[in-house]
């Protein structure tokens, strides 16, 4: 499976949740897929997804699920250092690894070749971390859901885009929907 293949598998899992997704592509398949006001589409700010995401599931209550990717991760290596010595509870961090830097054309990265993710979060201090399959993505992530622990998933898939057009949406409406969703 691709990145959008499993963006469309767990499109109702996400909609009942507030969804911070990954720049580029990650962000244009979720709209074209399930656009959601709880869903926020990161537009030009390349490892800050889980950074982001963190800092609104400690800032208020509801479940907060990032999709990042291996690319902006490694983009951001200190982004799993904080999320383990600031554990959300409402916070799940899901990694879909595809080996590539899939929004700037495919390139390798680290991920696709030596590094492993998990362990790299497992040896930040991160507790719960799920390496997983693309296929089992859907029932890894109701689990962690469910689970109301702080979650980090790796999802391990095939690199891939589909072609899609841009979010024409402003970036202030995006904001400003994404925050009525929150408040909500």
């Amino acid at each position: 499976m691709i990145r959008s293949e499993i963006l469309r598998e767990i499109a109702p899992i996400l909609r009942d949740h507030l969804v911070v997704c990954n720049i580029g592509l990650p962000s244009q398949e979720l709209h074209m897929i399930d656009d959601q006001p709880t869903n926020f589409y990161m537009l030009g700010t390349m490892g800050l997804s889980s950074s982001i995401g963190l800092g609104l599931a400690m800032a208020q209550e509801k479940t907060v699920i990032s999709i990042d990717g291996d690319g902006s991760v490694l983009t951001n290596m200190g982004t799993l250092p904080t999320i383990a010595n600031n554990v959300a509870d409402n916070y799940i961090l899901m990694i879909i690894d595809n080996g590539s830097y899939g929004s700037t054309g495919d390139q390798p990265t680290y991920a696709g070749k030596k590094t492993s993710l998990a362990a790299v979060a497992s040896a930040c201090g991160c507790e719960n971390v799920i390496e997983c399959q693309d296929k089992d993505t859907g029932e890894v992530l109701q689990k962690a859901i469910d689970s109301k622990q702080m979650t980090i998933i790796v999802v391990k898939c095939d690199s891939g885009n589909i072609k899609l057009p841009v979010i024409t949406m402003d970036p202030v409406v995006i904001r400003d929907r994404f925050m009525k969703a929150v408040q909500a």
